[in-house]
């Protein structure tokens, strides 16, 4: 191993360290703007690290790969394509309008881990990597479409009221049993890509759009900012098995820490609020409705 990636790799440590400590400062009143800072800091070395990565991975394989010019102007592009439409959104959002825009950028990280397993999976792997691919396929999409559900929901843009299904709870359950044997099928016959192998993984995906949608919109409007606690730890998870996919220890360490993070918290909210966990998790959560939290509606801090 090189030098370049001796020191990239340390500044993932860092960055995975600066991330710890944001959390811990975010945790507190007194020390959130500290927290925001050090998170801040660490995923502006974990960009750094990527691009110097990346652009070393073109200079060693310039057959298999762009050159180095060209992927630093790809990555500034996607930079650009993303400040631009990332930074007015930030200046112009209100602070009671936080959950909607927190749903949607969950809703970008899940379709970015369902990419990911395709680009992966084109590449090939063994068996665990198969596992890998078809869990961070299933996860993102799922956090893709039920974050796209809250998202609408907070905004007003879709009925607050939960969507009842007749037998809903045995559509879930099924989704999760066609899932597995998907998985096993797709794990048995994926090892080098194939037509088969291809229309299994996007069975896999399209299940998952289907039960995002499905379990999120079965939950009340005024139960949405909890759904959103709990679709931030299912982002997490979905960059955790991205970081699998790809090898990235940074994404593993992050994402480990938003799911577990989110999931702690809604554990939390959900006490507070007199709330079954294991029904957020389930869909089953928030049945008797009640209106959307818009922006005009919340009060206080």
């Amino acid at each position: 191993m090189s030098v370049l990636l001796h020191f990239v790799q340390g500044l993932y440590i860092v960055a995975g360290v600066l991330f710890i400590f944001s959390l811990a400062g975010l945790s507190k009143q007194a020390t959130a703007r500290q927290g925001n800072v050090a998170g801040m800091v660490g995923m502006v070395l974990a960009l750094g690290a990527t691009i110097i990565h990346s652009m070393w991975m073109s200079s060693q394989d310039p057959a298999g790969r762009h050159s180095v010019l060209v992927t630093l102007l790809l990555i500034l592009l996607v930079l650009a394509i993303g400040a631009s439409i990332g930074i007015p959104i930030a200046r112009k959002v209100e602070m009671t309008q936080m959950p909607e825009l927190i749903a949607m950028l969950h809703s970008f990280v899940g379709m970015a881990a369902v990419l990911v397993g395709f680009n992966s999976f084109a590449e090939g792997g063994d068996s665990v990597h198969l596992v890998e691919v078809a869990l961070g396929v299933f996860i993102g999409a799922y956090t893709f479409t039920g974050s796209v559900v809250a998202y609408l929901k907070l905004s007003a843009k879709m009925k607050s009221a939960p969507l009842t299904l007749p037998g809903r709870n045995m559509l879930n359950l099924g989704a999760f049993i066609a899932f597995f044997v998907l998985m096993v099928w797709f794990v048995v016959v994926g090892k080098t890509p194939s037509a088969l192998g291809w229309a299994l993984i996007l069975v896999i995906a399209a299940l998952a759009f289907a039960l995002g949608f499905h379990m999120v919109a079965a939950i009340g409007g005024g139960d949405m900012p909890v759904v959103v606690s709990m679709l931030n730890s299912y982002s997490g998870w979905a960059a955790a098995a991205a970081g699998f996919m790809l090898g990235n220890n940074l994404l593993i360490i992050t994402g480990s820490l938003v799911g577990s993070s989110g999931a702690i918290l809604s554990f939390i909210m959900c006490r507070a609020m007199n709330r079954s966990f294991v029904s957020v998790i389930l869909g089953g959560f928030g049945s008797e409705g009640g209106k959307v939290l818009t922006s005009a509606a919340v009060e206080g801090e």
